[in-house]
Formats: C-alpha cells, sequence, structure tokens
C-alpha cells in the first residue's frame, strides 16, 4: 500500500527501511533520509510513525530513541531474538 504519494512510498519500502538500517529509524524523517527523499506534506508522517512501531514490535515499546541495538552485537543479538519472536507469533 502506497502511504507517501509525494514520494511514492509503500508500507513494504518503509519496513525494508527499518529492517536495514544500522541504526533503527524511530520517525519519518529517519525514513525519508534511510530511503534518500524528503517530506513533501508530510501527511504520511503518522502512518510511517505507526508502520516503524509495528516493525520494531517489543524494542519500540522497550527501548528508548538512540537504541543501540544496531551499533553492539550484544544488543543486536538480542534484538534479533525479538524479530524473530514476533515471526513466531505472527506465523501462529
Amino acid at each position: 500500500m502506497i502511504v507517501c504519494s509525494c514520494n511514492v512510498l509503500s508500507d513494504h519500502d518503509v519496513r525494508s527501511a527499518v529492517e536495514s538500517a544500522e541504526d533503527l529509524p524511530r520517525s519519518a524523517k529517519q525514513i525519508y533520509g534511510c530511503l534518500g527523499c524528503s517530506a513533501e506534506c508530510g501527511r504520511c508522517a503518522r502512518t510511517i510513525k505507526t508502520i516503524i512501531d509495528e516493525a520494531l514490535g517489543a524494542c519500540a515499546k522497550a527501548c528508548c530513541s538512540g537504541c543501540p541495538h544496531g551499533r553492539t552485537e550484544t544488543h543486536r543479538h538480542a534484538h534479533e531474538h525479538i524479530r524473530a519472536d514476533l515471526s513466531l507469533e505472527a506465523a501462529v
């Protein structure tokens, strides 16, 4: 589904940017940066934030902005377990 008409970004684009970014993006502005574009009208910001929170799952609730998960092996390993757990829950 297209979530940003100005930049023609889909929900899949946003989820991919969250999952592939070294530092986990927490805002629409960070997602635009990851995808090489910028906000135009801003009507999609709330939807993008919702998609980010859903993609981060438990991490979005447990971690603060500037989460170190993308920087250290210990935190990266913990984050991978969170993603795996969420994938299992989604499959059920």
